[in-house]
C-alpha cells in the first residue's frame, strides 16, 4: 500500500458547490497500467469491472448465508472495533463485522459482496481517495444514495491522519476499499443491483429478423388498438407490457420452429433463427412497443379543427396536414433525448424506476439460475423469478375481477360514507369520488396504486413519501378554501376538474364564442367568468410552484452534473482519446464502450427535420398560427428538459409542462385557441416525450443493446406507429356517422376531444389573462411561482447549514410540491395506501433482506401490472363491451348520497347566481 499523499484531500461542509471539493490532485483519473475496465465482458477471462486479472467466484453456501445476515445490533458492531490491520486473506470470521457493515451501508448481497472483495484487495490508498472524491462529488446530494455511506465518505475524505498514517486507520480504509469497489465494479443502487447485470457478452444479438419482425407487430398492434378505442368512453389502451409479455412465448415459438436459413446484406450473415431468444432481442421489441402505443397528441388538434360542433375547418381531414404535424411532435422528442444522453441516460445517478420494472420481467424470463434467499422468520425462498412471476401474475390475474367487475366497490372502497351517504362534511372529508378521500383503508385495488405510474414497488420511499407530505399539507388548503368559500369555490364540488359558470352549472362555452370558435366579448360579458372547484382552484397554485421549483432545484442540487453533462456533450464533438473513454466509474456505461455511439448529428438532423415538418404543416395551410410557434414551443423545452429530465430519473415524479405551456401560449396568442394548441403541442408534448424517450434509452443502457440499434427501432417503429394511428384517425372522422357526438355507435362519444375542447378555449379564446391576469379572477393564485423559489431555497439552506442531518437528504422539494397537484379528481386515496407498502418494501424489506428484496420486488410489481392489464383486456371485450351488466349492492353502494352527486357547501337560491355581477367584468 502506498504512503500518504502530499496534500491531503479536505472535503468542508456540503453546501452543494462539489467543485469546491476537488483535490489538488487530480482525481479524474484512474490508474490503467493497473485497471482493466472492459473486465466486465463476459466473452473475456476477467470477470470485474477494473481488475487486471480473473477473480473466481465460489457460490456462496446457505451456511454463509446465515452467518452474514445481520441480526438485531450487529449493523454498527463494527464501530466498537479496534483499529487492527486488516488483510484480506484472513479467516472470514474476522472480516464478519467489516462485510456485515458494508452490506448494511450499501443493502448488498453476499455475491456483490464477494465479488466487489478480490478488487478491494488491490486498491491503493490514492485511488480509493480519488474514487471518493468522484463518489461524493456525485452522489452527496443524491437522496436514492445510501446517507450512512456520504457520511462516511465525508469523514473519510476529512480525516487529513487517514492519508498522513495510514497504518493507524487500516480498517476504515479497508472498508472505504470495499465500498469503493462495490460501487465501481456494479451500480451504486441496490434497485439497479437487483435487475441490470453487470456483465455483458457482446456477441448476444438483438437486432435481429424475428425481433423485428415482432417489433413492428406489435408496434402497429397496439398504434390501431389504441387509436381506434381512443375515442371510446370509456376508452381502451393496450400498453407496452402487455407486448412486452407476449413477445416472449412468440419469440420462444419462433426459436422452435423457424428455420436457421437466411441472407447476407453488407457481410453480416442474418438468419431467421440465429439461435436462442435473446433477453437483448426481447428488451428491443420491448421499446418498439414503447414507443408506439401512445397515439399523436396532434389527434387532438385534428378532431377539434374538423367537427363541425367545434371549429369546423375541412381542411383538417387532409391526410398530409395530419401526417405532417404528427411526425413533427412525434419525432422532435427524438432529437431532444438524443441531445440529452449525457444529462438523463448516462448518469449513473439516472436510475429510471420505472424502466427496472420492465427489465425485471425481462431478467425473469431470461436469467437462468436460482440462487435461495433468506426471508422473514428463517424462510429460504427457492421459487424462481420466473416461477414467482407466473403465479404472482395468475393470482393479481384472478382477484383484478373482484374489484374491476363482481365487486367494483372493492375498488373506491368508501366504506365511511356507507354508514352516513347524505352526510355532507363527512363525504368531503373521506368520500373517494367527490370528497378528499382519508380514508385509512381507501382500496383493495392494486391498479388504484398505478395512476400515476406511481407503483409504491417501483418508486423510491423517499419519493412516496414527500408526495404524500404534499398531497397532505395541500388538503388542508382545499378544505379552508372550500369552507371559507374563498373564490366561491363554496358552491361548486369540493374536489372537480370541471370547468362551471356562476349559476353552478357546467360551463357551456359557445355561450361565450362567434361562429369562427373565437371570443365574442359582448356574449362573454352577458354569460359568465370560468369558475373552479376548490381542488382545482389549489392545483393551479401548486402547479405554478412547481414549475420554478423545478428549475430552482436544478440549480442548487445539480448544478455541477449538468455542468458536467455539458462538457461531455461539448468534448462529444471532438476525437477522444482512449484514457478519457476507460475514466468512468459507471460499470454500465464502461460495458457500453463496446458499442458504437450514435453521432450526436444524427439526433441533430432528427430535431432539425421534425422542426421543418411542423413548420410546413402550419404554415401550408389556413391554421391563423404563425410557424414560430415551432421555435416557442421548442424553446419552452430546452429550458426544462433536462431538469424535468433529472427528476423523473431519480423520483420516478414527472413535472409535465401543460398548465404552464397553456399559461404561456394562451397569454402569447390571446384569442387564438389553435395557436395555443400549436404552441402546448411543441412545448409540452416535446418535453415530454423526450423524457419518455430517454427512458427507453436507459433501457436499452442497462441491458446493452448497441445504441444504433436502439436508435433504429425507435425511429422506425415511431413512424410505423404514427402512420397507423393517422390512417385509423383517417377512417374514423369521414366513415363513422355522427362521431364524437352522443348519438355515435359504439359509445365513440369523444370524451377526451371534448375535455381537450374545452381548455382550448378557455386557455386559447378565453386566455390565461381574464382567468389569472390583473383583475382577474384567481391572480392571487400566481404566488405559487415564489412559493416554488422559496421552499426549495429553504431546504437547500437547511441542508447546508446541517449536513449530517441523514433526513434532510431524503427531503425532496420538488416531490412535495408535486403532492399539491393530485387533486381534482384524485385524492388521497390514491396517494396514502402507497406509502406503507413502500415502507415495508424499500425500507423494512430492503435493509433487513436484500437478497429477498433484489430477487422479487420488482417482479412482483411487473406481475401484478401485467395481471391487471392481460384481466382487465379480458373483462372489457368480454363484458363490459357487450354491456353485460352485474348489478347488485357489491358495484352501487359506493354511488350513494354525497358520493353520487356532490354536496356543496352552499347553494343559490332560483334564479340567482354568484361572482360579479353582470357587466361588471369583460
Amino acid at each position: 500500500m502506498r504512503g500518504h499523499s502530499e496534500k491531503p484531500v479536505v472535503v468542508p461542509e456540503t453546501d452543494g458547490d462539489h467543485d469546491s471539493h476537488v483535490p489538488t490532485q487530480r482525481v479524474d483519473e484512474l490508474d490503467t497500467e493497473k485497471l482493466d475496465v472492459d473486465s466486465n465482458v463476459v466473452s473475456r477471462p476477467q470477470h470485474h469491472a477494473l481488475s487486471s486479472r480473473p477473480t473466481p467466484i465460489a457460490a456462496p453456501t446457505c451456511h454463509l448465508r446465515r452467518r452474514l445476515q445481520p441480526q438485531r445490533g450487529e449493523e454498527r458492531s463494527e464501530r466498537g472495533q479496534k483499529n487492527e490491520p486488516f488483510s484480506y486473506e484472513e479467516d472470514d470470521d474476522q472480516d464478519l463485522p467489516r462485510q456485515v457493515q458494508v452490506r448494511t451501508d450499501l443493502n448488498v448481497t453476499e455475491d456483490d459482496l464477494l465479488e466487489a472483495k478480490e478488487l478491494a484487495s488491490r486498491y491503493t490508498l490514492d485511488q480509493v481517495r480519488d474514487i471518493m472524491v468522484r463518489i461524493y462529488r456525485i452522489h452527496s446530494r443524491d437522496p436514492n444514495f445510501p446517507t450512512a455511506v456520504v457520511q462516511k465518505i465525508s469523514a473519510f475524505l476529512e480525516n487529513e491522519d487517514v492519508f498522513k498514517h495510514p497504518e493507524l486507520h487500516q480498517h476504515l480504509i479497508s472498508e472505504m476499499k470495499l465500498e469503493a469497489a462495490l460501487v465501481t465494479s456494479n451500480s451504486p443502487y441496490a434497485e439497479v443491483r437487483a435487475v441490470v447485470s453487470n456483465k455483458d457478452d457482446p456477441s448476444t444479438p438483438s437486432s435481429t429478423i424475428r425481433s423485428w419482425t415482432i417489433g413492428l407487430l406489435f408496434s402497429a398492434l397496439l398504434a390501431f388498438v389504441n387509436q381506434l378505442f381512443d375515442i371510446r368512453q370509456p376508452a381502451i389502451r393496450v400498453m407496452a407490457n402487455v407486448a412486452q409479455l407476449l413477445a416472449y412465448p412468440i419469440g420462444k415459438a419462433a426459436e422452435r420452429w423457424l428455420p436457421d436459413a437466411g441472407f447476407t446484406l453488407f457481410g453480416i450473415q442474418h438468419s431467421l433463427n440465429p439461435g436462442p431468444f435473446t433477453r437483448k432481442e426481447h428488451m428491443l421489441i420491448t421499446i418498439m412497443a414503447n414507443v408506439a402505443y401512445n397515439t399523436p397528441y396532434t389527434n387532438y388538434i385534428i378532431w377539434v379543427q374538423y367537427l363541425p360542433q367545434y371549429f369546423n375547418q375541412p381542411y383538417a381531414a387532409h391526410f398530409a396536414y395530419q401526417i405532417l404535424i404528427a411526425l413533427a411532435t412525434n419525432f422532435i422528442g427524438y432529437g431532444m433525448a438524443g441531445i440529452c444522453r449525457r444529462f438523463l441516460v448516462y448518469p449513473s445517478y439516472c436510475v429510471w424506476p420505472a424502466s427496472l420494472v420492465t427489465i425485471a420481467l425481462n431478467t425473469a424470463f431470461h436469467t437462468p439460475g436460482n440462487p435461495p434467499v433468506m426471508g422473514p422468520f428463517g424462510k429460504i425462498w427457492r421459487i424462481s423469478r420466473a416461477n414467482f412471476f407466473y403465479i404472482m401474475f395468475g393470482a393479481m390475474f384472478i382477484w383484478f375481477w373482484f374489484p374491476n367487475y363482481i365487486f367494483t366497490s372493492l375498488s373506491k372502497f368508501n366504506w365511511i360514507s356507507w354508514i352516513l351517504p347524505h352526510h355532507r362534511d363527512l363525504n368531503v372529508i373521506t368520500g373517494i369520488n367527490n370528497g378528499l378521500g382519508l380514508n385509512p383503508f381507501p382500496t383493495w385495488d392494486w391498479n388504484v396504486l398505478l395512476w400515476d405510474s406511481a407503483d409504491p414497488l417501483m418508486v423510491p420511499f423517499f419519493s412516496t413519501l414527500n408526495r404524500f407530505i404534499g398531497a397532505f399539507i395541500s388538503m388542508w388548503v382545499v378544505l379552508a378554501f372550500w369552507y371559507k368559500n374563498v373564490y366561491n369555490t363554496g358552491y361548486l364540488p369540493i374536489n372537480t376538474n370541471r370547468v362551471y359558470d356562476n349559476t353552478a352549472k357546467l360551463y357551456n362555452i359557445s355561450r361565450a364564442i362567434n361562429e369562427r370558435g373565437h371570443l365574442d366579448p359582448d356574449k362573454y360579458a352577458a354569460y359568465s367568468p370560468p369558475f373552479l372547484g376548490a381542488g382545482n382552484v389549489v392545483i393551479y397554485m401548486f402547479f405554478f410552484g412547481i414549475y420554478t421549483s423545478t428549475l430552482t432545484y436544478a440549480i442548487l442540487y445539480h448544478r455541477n452534473e449538468i455542468s458536467m453533462g455539458f462538457k461531455a456533450l461539448f468534448n462529444s464533438f471532438r476525437k477522444k482519446t482512449p484514457l478519457e473513454d476507460n475514466h468512468i466509474l459507471d460499470v454500465h456505461n464502461r460495458l457500453m464502450k463496446s458499442y458504437k455511439e450514435v453521432p450526436e448529428w444524427w439526433y441533430m438532423l432528427c430535431l432539425a427535420c421534425a422542426v421543418a415538418l411542423g413548420v410546413g404543416g402550419i404554415a401550408g395551410w389556413d391554421t391563423h398560427t404563425s410557424p414560430g410557434v415551432v421555435f416557442y414551443g421548442l424553446a419552452l423545452c430546452v429550458v426544462f428538459v433536462i431538469p424535468v429530465g433529472i427528476i423523473k430519473a431519480m423520483t420516478g415524479i414527472e413535472v409535465t409542462l401543460n398548465v404552464l405551456a397553456e399559461f404561456i401560449g394562451g397569454s402569447w396568442v390571446d384569442g387564438n385557441a389553435l395557436a395555443m394548441n400549436y404552441f402546448k403541442s411543441f412545448g409540452y408534448v416535446t418535453c415530454a416525450h423526450a423524457v419518455w424517450f430517454s427512458n427507453d434509452l436507459k433501457l436499452a443502457h442497462y441491458v446493452k443493446i448497441p445504441p444504433r440499434q436502439t436508435f433504429s427501432a425507435q425511429m422506425i417503429a415511431t413512424l410505423v406507429s404514427t402512420v397507423v394511428c393517422i390512417g385509423v384517425l383517417n377512417f374514423q372522422m369521414i366513415n363513422i356517422r355522427e362521431v364524437c357526438t352522443e348519438n355515435a355507435r359504439y359509445k365513440l362519444t369523444c370524451p377526451g376531444v371534448n375535455t381537450f375542447f374545452t381548455a382550448s378555449v378557455l386557455w386559447g379564446t378565453v386566455g390565461p389573462k381574464k382567468i389569472f391576469g390583473h383583475q382577474g379572477q384567481y391572480s392571487e393564485m400566481l404566488v405559487g411561482f415564489p412559493l416554488g423559489v422559496v421552499i426549495v431555497v429553504v431546504f437547500w439552506l437547511l441542508n447546508k447549514k446541517y449536513p449530517h442531518w441523514a433526513w434532510t437528504r431524503q427531503i425532496h422539494p420538488v416531490a412535495i410540491m408535486y403532492g399539491g397537484i393530485v387533486w381534482a379528481p384524485y385524492n388521497m386515496s390514491y396517494i396514502w395506501p402507497s406509502v406503507p407498502i413502500a415502507y415495508f418494501s424499500w425500507i423494512y424489506l430492503k435493509s433487513r433482506y436484500v437478497g429477498l428484496w433484489s430477487k422479487y420486488n420488482f417482479v412482483l410489481s411487473a406481475a401484478w401490472s401485467c395481471g391487471i392489464a392481460i384481466s382487465g383486456i379480458i373483462i372489457f371485450f368480454s363484458l363490459q363491451y357487450t354491456e353485460v351488466d352485474f348489478n347488485w349492492w357489491g358495484n352501487h353502494v359506493s354511488e350513494q348520497g354525497c358520493e353520487d352527486d356532490s354536496c356543496n357547501y352552499k347553494n343559490l337560491a332560483p334564479g340567482d347566481y354568484f361572482g360579479p355581477r353582470i357587466g361588471d367584468f369583460n
